[in-house]
């Protein structure tokens, strides 16, 4: 097999996901994914006509964001029409699995390059959820309505489920605000030193007005007082009915863990932030690479995916880590930084424990806590990042991440070439 190569990897900052608060909340998914399909054929002088395919990640695809939003953003970037474009959807897992998707196909001979990435416009997500609520529209949860699978595999609210899992794992309420601070304070530094600067590409509306350049989530004001001083944001939730059977998020975790008693310790402090945002990753096979003189920044190693317990639904990482390192030939010493999603604090702390990590390699410049997770983007954003950082000092292999939604954990090495 041909060797699958990243050559370049671009996003737009993450905005505020509320209409009337966040600066990218009144664009289209089509141009916000364009921007970013735009900028990296530009900048690597593209002819899109070579472009085999475009492979995209969005989570809620409803309203704008339905339709297939990866052919229609390269149309709206000006790709030429020849250029195909699937979109696809692993819940939060998408961004990683569409580069990996694109790996696959480069290193199969089958595609000579691909551009792989995601769009989540969590301001019309929101939206659109409270349209259905105010409608009389119950959000229900995955599996809901099927009661074979809510009888095999009961699956709940994440946010009730990492309470659950921090209850199980007795990480409590101190050590997750400690994690959420210091995500703020790796992410103000990053930001401060222009450590994302290489990947980051401005939002112009179509008029051609800045609508955005910088990240608009963090807070580095964040305190430990202020953390402590936070309600848990799941307790309520954790009553409501969740299924077509009235049944709550609780009372789902409590038919396969009948004697816990849920601990609430995720607040909106230590929790992933609700962002919108694009990225891009171009992938190119070797022959491409030279005949076309585009100098690689890395090649993919491994990607592997991973499901798991769905009732917990967030504790697949450790396995997918463990399962692409094996692919790799690795072990957890041979990675030099990881990238772990911050869905929410207990995700990454479990993480970094059960693989005994160094946590001044992991999440170095933070993570969606102090960013924000724009569901089908991030993980195309942490691949970005990760490259960027190794790059920055000099280091060799990298390792992202993330739960999904239904018990899922996708996962890639990347190694500097």
């Amino acid at each position: 097999m041909t060797e699958a190569y990243i050559i370049d990897a671009v996003r737009t900052p993450r905005g505020i996901g509320k209409v009337g608060k966040g600066a990218l909340a009144a664009m289209h998914p089509q141009h916000l994914a364009a921007t970013v399909l735009a900028a990296i054929a530009d900048r690597n002088g593209i002819d899109t006509a070579d472009i085999d395919d475009v492979i995209w990640s969005t989570s809620m695809q409803k309203a704008q964001q339905g339709g297939d939003l990866g052919r229609m953003a390269a149309l709206d970037a000006g790709y030429d029409p020849k250029v195909s474009g699937t979109t696809l959807d692993r819940f939060c897992g998408g961004g990683i699995s569409v580069v990996g998707f694109a790996a696959a196909q480069v290193m199969a001979g089958m595609e000579d390059l691909v551009v792989a990435g995601g769009t989540e416009m969590m301001s019309l997500t929101m939206t659109i959820m409270q349209e259905e609520i105010a409608a009389g529209i119950m959000p229900l949860i995955m599996g809901s309505g099927n009661r074979r699978l809510q009888d095999r595999y009961p699956q709940s609210h994440q946010g009730v489920c990492a309470d659950a899992i921090a209850t199980l794992e007795g990480i409590g309420r101190q050590a997750l605000d400690d994690f959420a601070l210091e995500s703020q304070r790796r992410a103000d530094i990053a930001i401060k030193e222009g450590r994302f600067a290489r990947s980051l590409v401005p939002v112009h509306d179509e008029s051609g007005a800045l609508v955005l350049d910088h990240e608009e989530f963090p807070r580095p004001e964040t305190t430990a007082e202020g953390l402590a001083s936070l309600k848990p944001s799941f307790g309520k939730v954790g009553d409501m009915p969740v299924d077509l059977d009235g049944n709550t998020a609780r009372e789902l975790i409590l038919r396969k863990f009948p004697d816990l008693e849920i601990e609430h310790v995720h607040h909106a402090g230590n929790s992933s932030g609700v962002v919108d945002g694009a990225a891009a990753v171009l992938v190119a096979s070797k022959d491409y690479a030279e005949s076309h003189a585009l100098t690689p920044r890395a090649r993919i190693v491994a990607t592997a995916n991973m499901g798991g317990d769905p009732t917990l639904m967030l504790n697949a990482p450790v396995p997918a880590a463990r399962k692409v390192l094996e692919k790799a030939g690795l072990t957890p010493a041979d990675i030099d930084l990881w990238e772990i999603n911050e869905a929410f604090a207990v995700v990454a702390e479990k993480f970094i424990r059960d693989l005994k990590l160094d946590r001044d390699k992991v999440n170095v410049n933070g993570g969606a806590i102090a960013l924000g997770h724009p569901i089908g983007a991030t993980g195309t954003i942490l691949i970005g990042t990760l490259l960027d950082e190794l790059e920055r000092r000099d280091l060799r292999r990298g390792l992202v991440t993330m739960c999904a939604a239904g018990g899922m954990a996708p996962a890639i090495v990347i190694e500097r070439v």
